[in-house]
């Protein structure tokens, strides 16, 4: 069919770089950053370091390999422990890395509803390493935002506090962190101050075509630099994918409003068209995500064993003749959708999606 108009909102890693970044890259100034003499790796990494409030930050290939390296370089004994949510990236979407390839055992904190952990279970849950018989924890890992949901400051804090009487470092997966800084209001490091360790993604959401920035105290990146060469990550002229890393940080990750009034938006479109098929709580979309259910009685009248999330993101997905508007989201699972909005999506876009959406129903 010609003339289509495809939409992906299945996740805000689907964005295309900015011209600013291709003519950033066209025109970076590189050298060999395995001997740490890419000017413009070191000049995204001093940024980084800066705006985290950190002593240092290192550039790698992913966000997989961000949090990789950062819980190994924690972990210096094989069979050491990591005490993480159960619901956090690292422990369900990161094929148990840290255990494959590093020995670290990974134990799971029960999330609650609102991404954050009991910290009366750390305690009970932590080990010394004091009885030969057990792991001894060595790291508390906590994700921000976590399913689009933002982690109170309150919890940060308190968290730090804990695991300073635990005496173990805090690691915060910041894959989205951005999206937790905007929707509070505040600078980068009135969050960070309460991580030892941080992992920020710079393609979800902004942009970058590829890469994740690590940061910490210094001996904690000469361990990562280490761990990353040995993981494959160490790049040479590496400042051609540092440059849009670079916009990412200083520029994009100002913008990220835009895409959280979109997200509210259509959360809210769909409640109003009809609330009898899609489930969701509107106050729980506080960033660029929405997660929804798809009621399979109201939506699939007649195939009510129909698996209505897969149905209803084939459908949007499918253009028509009188519809010629390919809106792609993600089957998160066999309940819910989830629709993830960034800076690709224009306003004409989003008018586009909700034609679809009542295109849709309207079938």
């Amino acid at each position: 069919m010609a003339n289509v108009r495809t939409i992906d909102i299945r996740s805000d890693t689907v964005t295309q770089p900015t011209q600013e970044m291709r003519e950033a890259m066209l025109s970076a100034e590189v050298g060999d950053d395995v001997y740490g003499e890419d000017p413009t790796v070191n000049r995204l990494q001093a940024i980084a370091a800066e705006m985290f409030g950190k002593e240092d930050a290192l550039f790698v290939p992913t966000g997989t390999m961000g949090n990789l390296i950062s819980i190994l370089a924690h972990c210096q004994e094989r069979g050491s422990e990591v005490l993480l949510g159960n619901n956090s990236h690292i422990y369900i979407y990161e094929q148990g890395g840290i255990a494959q390839l590093g020995g670290v055992v990974p134990r799971p904190l029960r999330n609650l509803p609102d991404g954050t952990f009991d910290l009366e279970e750390l305690k009970y849950l932590y080990n010394t390493g004091t009885d030969l018989h057990r792991t001894k924890s060595a790291v508390v890992a906590t994700e921000n935002t976590i399913c689009g949901k933002v982690l109170p400051l309150e919890f940060m804090a308190q968290l730090k506090k804990v695991a300073n009487e635990l005496n173990i470092p805090v690691h915060l997966d910041g894959a989205r962190m951005f999206n937790a800084v905007t929707a509070l209001d505040i600078e980068p490091t009135e969050l960070t101050k309460h991580v030892d360790s941080l992992n920020v993604c710079l393609s979800k959401g902004l942009c970058a075509p590829v890469g994740s920035i690590i940061a910490g105290k210094k001996d904690f990146i000469t361990r990562a630099k280490r761990l990353r060469k040995v993981l494959g990550g160490g790049m040479r002229q590496s400042g051609v994918l540092a440059s849009p890393g670079i916009i990412a940080l200083t520029k994009m990750s100002k913008r990220l409003q835009h895409d959280h009034n979109k997200a509210k938006k259509f959360g809210k479109a769909l409640l109003e068209l009809r609330p009898d098929v899609f489930k969701l709580n509107l106050d729980e979309i506080q960033t660029n995500m929405v997660l929804f259910g798809v009621d399979p009685a109201n939506f699939l009248k007649n195939t009510s064993n129909a698996n209505a999330v897969k149905e209803f993101c084939a459908r949007m997905k499918k253009p028509t003749s009188d519809c010629p508007v390919s809106v792609e989201l993600l089957a998160y699972d066999e309940r819910n959708a989830r629709a993830v909005f960034h800076n690709d999506v224009s306003d004409e876009d989003f008018d586009l999606i909700i034609i679809k959406l009542h295109h849709v129903l309207k079938e």
